[in-house]
């Protein structure tokens, strides 16, 4: 036992004698005068100024100027008040109007106008915390901190002075003469001015406004990243993304997977997997699945591609697609190799992959039409070397048709199984009404092969070939109607009993219907459809 008590004797004297050679006591500089009060402050040595001098404690390298200072020895400790100045080496000043400090943990408490000065910048609250210990000060009751640029506000804020970094929460704010940022939560570096945000925060400045939940942004050359919930209002146009990249000076941003970019002026919406705007040049590129929604009032027109861009000011804007183009509207469905839309005229070019002569050379006429550009009225369907499709700007509804090169027009008859109603030339004119088929005029090297029917739809007489300058065609409710020929047609009618089967089509028929989009969704091939798909009611 006795060897036991000894040990631990041993061990506490140790204890306390390591301790007290760890910790330095608080030495008085000077004072104008010195009293004791000790029923008011027992243990405590009261140091007050005078006309010459101020009371100067100093500290493990910090000196406390101030108008009175209670100080307790037994504790190395002491309570200052008046205009209390803490100061450590050149770079750090702190005033306040009270002071309390503990020698032994180095921490400190200062209160009433606290302000907090180092070459970088100046922090000023009501209340803040210091530890000298792990070099921290922290407030909450409201701070701010002012730098070279930036005035920056909370109501939470903690200064890590060895890292020269903040960790602000609660209503921050950050005023800037370019800019503002409001945050939740966010951490700001002082070397760097990188601004960290780790929750809902809202940077808003000339001519954009950035929404994020998580990223960061450098807030000497407004250039940033954002997570989580991404969105810029730039300029009218509304970028969202899993992920976002911005530059000011370029006027640029990107933003990966997930992308939907909707212009408010223009009133589209443009989605994908890969986006960069370019705002100076009035430029939007699209990549990975991407899909142009044009919202009108009576009906949207849908645009995917695997690469769309859009350029141009509001008043001239185009659209360009490339590589495997789809379009859908109510009235319209169609597919190409690329596209050019000019949303202003409503003029809309549905082209074909260029190929070299050695390659056509070699293609039979149905795989020449498998490489057109194709679109559907209703039942009919249209190729063609290069189609063109006018809408009303002021109604958006479809006007005008124009097919050059290789024109084949095909309708599935309405009573036979296997028979179609098929026209050919080399280029086609039609007009529109109420979104429908009106008329269609086929032009040079005419030829048409159509099912001719009672006028009560029960008999069938025979196919009609025949052969025109010119074939018009009036439509009913997208049904051929009327058939009208010019110059010198040459044709006619095999009966229903002499039709052989290679009579039953012209040369390079092909039904496409397979391709034909009837939805949204067929816009996309089943290793898109993992994308979210934007539709607008």
């Amino acid at each position: 036992m006795m060897k036991y008590l000894l040990s631990l004797i041993v061990f506490i004297f140790f204890t306390i004698y390591s301790f007290s050679q760890e910790t330095k006591v608080i030495e008085i500089i000077q004072a104008g005068t010195s009293i004791r009060n000790s029923s008011a402050y027992p243990g405590a040595t009261i140091l007050m100024k005078d006309d010459t001098k101020k009371v100067i404690l100093f500290h493990d390298g910090a000196k406390i100027e101030s108008d009175i200072s209670y100080y307790y020895p037994s504790k190395n400790s002491f309570k200052a008040h008046g205009r209390v100045i803490f100061s450590q080496g050149d770079t750090l000043t702190m005033t306040s109007n009270n002071f309390d400090y503990d020698g032994i943990k180095r921490k400190a408490i200062a209160w009433g106008n606290v302000e907090l000065v180092r070459p970088d910048m100046i922090l000023r609250t009501d209340t803040l915390y210091l530890d000298r210990v792990s070099n921290i000060a922290y407030y909450n009751t409201n701070g701010t901190i002012i730098d070279n640029k930036n005035i920056l506000k909370s109501k939470i804020g903690v200064y890590f002075m060895n890292e020269k970094k903040y960790n602000f929460k609660s209503n921050v704010k950050i005023n800037n003469p370019e800019y503002t940022v409001i945050s939740d939560e966010l951490e700001y570096f002082t070397e760097s001015d990188i601004a960290y945000f780790n929750g809902p925060s809202n940077i808003i400045g000339s001519d954009y406004e950035i929404f994020c939940e998580l990223g960061f942004y450098d807030t000497k050359i407004q250039k940033g990243y954002f997570k989580k919930n991404a969105i810029i209002n730039y300029d009218g146009k509304i970028i969202s993304g899993d992920s976002i990249y911005f530059e000011n000076e370029k006027s640029y941003a990107a933003a990966s997977n997930n992308v939907i970019i909707n212009d408010t002026i223009n009133n589209s919406i443009i989605t994908g997997h890969y986006a960069e705007v370019f705002k100076s040049i009035d430029s939007v590129i699209i990549t990975k699945n991407a899909l142009a929604v044009s919202i009108f009032e009576r009906d949207s027109l849908y645009i995917h591609s695997d690469t769309l861009t859009i350029t141009g000011p509001d008043e001239n804007k185009i659209l360009k697609g490339f590589y495997d183009v789809r379009i859908f509207k109510t009235d319209v469905r169609g597919k190409s190799d690329s596209i050019h839309y000019n949303q202003t005229s409503g003029l809309i070019k549905l082209l074909k992959r260029p190929l070299s002569q050695s390659i056509v050379r070699n293609l039979s006429d149905e795989e020449k039409n498998k490489k057109n550009p194709i679109v559907w009225f209703g039942k009919n369907q249209i190729t063609g070397n290069e189609i063109f499709l006018k809408s009303n700007p002021q109604t958006q509804e479809l006007d005008s048709l124009l097919i050059s090169g290789n024109v084949f027009l095909i309708q599935k008859d309405s009573i036979s199984e296997d028979g179609y109603n098929q026209i050919k030339g080399e280029k086609l004119y039609g007009s529109f009404q109420d979104g429908k088929l009106k008329n269609v005029n086929v032009v040079k090297n005419s030829v048409i092969l159509y099912y001719m029917h009672s006028d009560d739809g029960e008999d069938f007489f025979g196919l009609n070939k025949t052969i025109a300058s010119s074939i018009l065609i009036k439509f009913e409710n997208n049904e051929i109607a009327e058939v009208s020929f010019y110059k010198t047609p040459d044709g006619n009618i095999i009966s229903e009993k002499n039709i052989i089967s290679n009579e039953k089509t012209l040369p390079g028929f092909i039904w496409r219907d397979k391709e034909r989009p009837n939805s949204v969704q067929d816009l996309f091939s089943n290793a898109d459809k993992v994308l979210k798909i934007v539709e607008i009611e």
